[in-house]
C-alpha cells in the first residue's frame, strides 16, 4: 500500500520536517508504503523523489508494557553492530522526542531483501538448489553475532549477564502458573520439565548478544539467496548464545523429530539441511561445545508452551476476542510443544545427563 494520506501513528508533516533536519540522505516529501510483519510495530518504507529509500519504525498505538516495542534498544543494536560482521540495516536517525509523532521512532537504511514467513514465500523466492546456501548463511550470521563481545561494541549494559536461562525459567513458569485458572488447563509436564531444567541448568559462560527471535521471518533474504540483514531486535538482550542457537535450530526439521507436522513453516520444503547438520556447522565456526544442545532445545520448547498457554488463557478469559481463532488448535499447540520438550530431554538423558 502506497499513500501520502494521513497514517495512524505518524504525523507526516512533523516527521518529514524532522527528517529534513536530521537525516540528510533523504529529501522530503516522501512516499510511504506499509511493510508486512514487524511485530505490530508501525513500519513503513519511505522513498524520496530521487528514489532514495529507507525504513521508519515506531511502536503500535495504545498503552504498552514498559519494556515492549523498545525503539531505542533496536536503534542501539543496529548502531553498534553496523561495523561488525553481522549484517544490519544502516542506522540513519533516531528521534527521542515523543512530541514529534507521539512516540520514539527511528529510521534505518533500506536493504534489498525479503523475510520468509511461510513455505509459499520460500517456494517463490528461494529455488530448491539455493536453500542449502540460505541455511548456511542463516547459521553463519548467528555464529557471527555470538562472536561479538558486547563490551567491545558498547552493548555491555544491554541486559543482565548472568543466568539468562534461569531467569527465563522463572519468568515463564510464573506465566504458566498464573494462566492455569483462566485457561482452565494445566499439564503436569510443564512442572516436571521446569524442575528438570532448573536442576540441570548448565554454566552459561561469557554473555553474548542474543536476538531472542532469530528466524527467517526476522532476517532478510537477498537476491543472492543469502542473509543480507537481521531485523526486529526489540527483545534482544545479553545471555546464553546456546539458547539463541536452539531457538533458531528448532525451526528446521530433523530425522530425530517424531510425529511432527511442519505445516507451512518457511523450512517445510525440500532442500534445507537438517537441524543436526546446521548445529555441526555452528560448532565448527564457533568452537562451542554443543553436547548439551538438547537441554536448550527442550528449554525453548517448554518456553514456547508457556507462551502459547498464556495466549490461550487470555482468549479463554475474554481478554482478547476469539472470533475466528481456533482455540482447540491453540490448546493442541501447547501439548505439541511439551511433547517436543519431552523428546529433547529424553535424548539428553539417553546421553547420560539426568536429574
Amino acid at each position: 500500500m502506497k499513500t501520502t494520506e494521513p497514517i495512524a501513528g505518524y504525523d507526516i508533516p512533523a516527521v518529514e520536517a524532522w527528517i529534513r533536519t536530521n537525516v540528510p540522505v533523504l529529501e522530503p516529501p516522501l512516499q510511504w508504503t506499509r511493510l508486512q510483519g514487524g511485530h505490530s510495530n508501525l513500519t513503513y518504507l519511505i522513498e524520496d523523489a530521487g528514489g532514495r529509500k529507507a525504513v521508519i519504525r515506531r511502536p503500535p498505538l495504545g498503552e504498552l508494557l514498559p519494556k515492549a516495542h523498545d525503539m531505542q534498544r533496536e536503534w542501539a543494536l543496529i548502531s553498534a553492530l553496523g561495523p561488525t560482521a553481522v549484517p544490519v540495516p544502516a542506522a540513519l536517525g533516531f528521534c527521542d522526542d515523543t512530541e514529534v509523532t507521539g512516540a520514539r521512532f527511528y529510521i534505518m537504511g533500506h536493504v534489498d531483501g525479503r523475510p520468509l514467513y511461510s513455505a509459499d514465500d520460500t517456494r517463490r523466492l528461494v529455488p530448491e538448489s539455493q536453500r542449502e546456501k540460505l541455511a548456511h548463511s542463516f547459521i553463519d550470521v548467528l555464529a557471527d553475532l555470538h562472536e561479538v563481545d558486547p563490551d567491545t561494541v558498547g552493548l555491555g549494559d544491554l541486559g543482565k549477564k548472568d543466568s539468562y536461562v534461569g531467569r527465563q525459567l522463572k519468568t515463564w513458569y510464573q506465566s504458566w502458573t498464573a494462566s492455569i485458572e483462566p485457561a482452565k488447563f494445566d499439564d503436569p509436564r510443564a512442572h516436571s520439565l521446569r524442575e528438570f531444567l532448573l536442576a540441570q541448568l548448565p554454566d552459561q559462560g561469557p554473555a553474548r548478544i542474543v536476538h531472542g527471535d532469530y528466524g527467517l521471518h526476522n532476517t532478510l533474504t537477498g537476491p543472492d539467496h543469502s542473509i543480507v540483514a537481521v531485523v526486529d531486535w526489540e527483545i534482544s538482550t545479553l545471555g546464553d548464545p546456546l539458547a539463541d542457537l536452539a531457538y533458531a535450530l528448532n525451526q528446521f526439521p530433523d530425522p530425530s523429530d517424531r510425529d511432527r507436522e511442519w505445516g507451512e513453516a518457511p523450512t517445510a520444503v525440500p532442500g534445507f539441511p537438517t537441524r543436526t547438520m546446521l548445529a555441526d556447522r555452528y560448532a565448527s565456526r564457533t568452537g562451542r561445545d554443543l553436547s548439551k544442545l538438547d537441554y536448550y532445545v527442550g528449554f525453548n520448547r517448554w518456553k514456547s508452551a508457556a507462551i502459547v498457554h498464556g495466549v490461550y488463557a487470555r482468549y479463554m478469559a475474554g481478554q482478547k476476542s476469539a472470533e475466528g481463532v481456533d482455540l482447540d488448535n491453540l490448546r493442541r499447540r501447547i501439548g505439541e510443544q511439551l511433547d517436543l520438550a519431552d523428546q529433547a530431554i529424553g535424548r539428553l538423558k539417553q546421553h547420560g545427563l539426568s536429574a
